[in-house]
């Protein structure tokens, strides 16, 4: 899979996922970064803490680790193909 391709299932993924129920289209600077984190990040547990550190500088809200580790496997997955999440 493709760069872009990654980065739109990603966006797509992530927007969906709304840890802090703000609706959708509210996470869009997190999900950027989210993106650009998931490109250098090559263990679930790597990414899921700087999910967390993401969202929660953003929100200054606390975010469960669990809840970034099961959005982190599912972006390493389709990161390395996988699968995808649609």
């Amino acid at each position: 899979m493709e760069t872009i391709e990654i980065n739109h299932f990603a966006a797509d993924l992530l927007g969906r996922w709304d840890p802090f129920k703000q609706g959708p289209g509210a996470y869009d600077t997190e999900i950027a970064d989210v993106i650009a984190a998931l490109h250098e990040a090559d263990h679930p547990a790597e990414l899921a803490g700087r999910i967390r550190l993401i969202y929660e500088h953003s929100y200054e809200l606390w975010i469960p680790h669990e809840d970034c580790m099961d959005i982190s496997y599912k972006l390493i997955a389709l990161k390395y193909g996988a699968g995808c999440p649609l």
